[in-house]
């Protein structure tokens, strides 16, 4: 199916759908709602093909390299749906805005209704075993969840088995941020220059 008729179709159930989705995503967003991209990826493109692979890496990337938080590529996610849902003009922008809302309001409304009455659960009884062991067994968890992200991203990359300047840097950058106190905006800045000279 063409992207044109696929997104013909597209209907309230759909919208509904979209912002269900990000729902229920919501509550897996355990260190935040990165980690969780490789499902995003796997419902928005696999799936229900309502993005390309270029526009959901694109969308992580700009909102990575924006100012604020991470959950902002959510947000793009949402907008490139409504486009691609439009089909352009005046139509692709109001529809991309409520994209963006859907997939926004879904993803923050459960995950921080959760988080703060967990927290002032959390802060009342910090003192129960229960409580240190669940921080201290969650650090893995997250940890895994944004390998998982990292493949994703190198995947849309190109061949990421092979791409060894690729590996070589991320492993650089993530012994630097944990080692020393390098501020990341400086790995940032040597990351563009070695994508500008076309090293990685």
């Amino acid at each position: 199916m063409t992207p044109a008729a696929q997104f013909s179709a597209f209907g309230a159930s759909d919208w509904l759908q979209l912002f269900l989705y990000h729902l229920s995503l919501s509550l897996l967003t355990v260190g935040g709602v990165l980690p969780v991209a490789p499902e995003m990826h796997r419902f928005l493109v696999e799936r229900q093909a309502w993005l390309s692979d270029p526009q959901f890496s694109a969308s992580i990337a700009i909102a990575q390299a924006a100012p604020g938080p991470n959950v902002l590529f959510v947000a793009l996610l949402g907008w490139n749906v409504g486009i691609n849902a439009g089909g352009g003009g005046i139509a692709s922008g109001l529809l991309g805005a409520l994209g963006m809302a859907l997939c926004m309001l879904g993803v923050l409304l459960p995950s921080s209704l959760l988080t703060w009455s967990a927290a002032r659960w959390g802060q009342r009884n910090r003192a129960r075993r229960a409580v240190r062991a669940f921080k201290q067994g969650m650090a893995p968890v997250v940890i895994g969840l944004l390998l998982a992200t990292a493949w994703v991203l190198a995947r849309a990359h190109g061949v990421p088995a092979t791409d060894w300047p690729l590996w070589l840097l991320s492993a650089a950058s993530m012994l630097l941020v944990w080692r020393t106190r390098l501020h990341l905006l400086w790995l940032l800045g040597a990351g563009a220059l070695l994508g500008a000279l076309d090293w990685v």
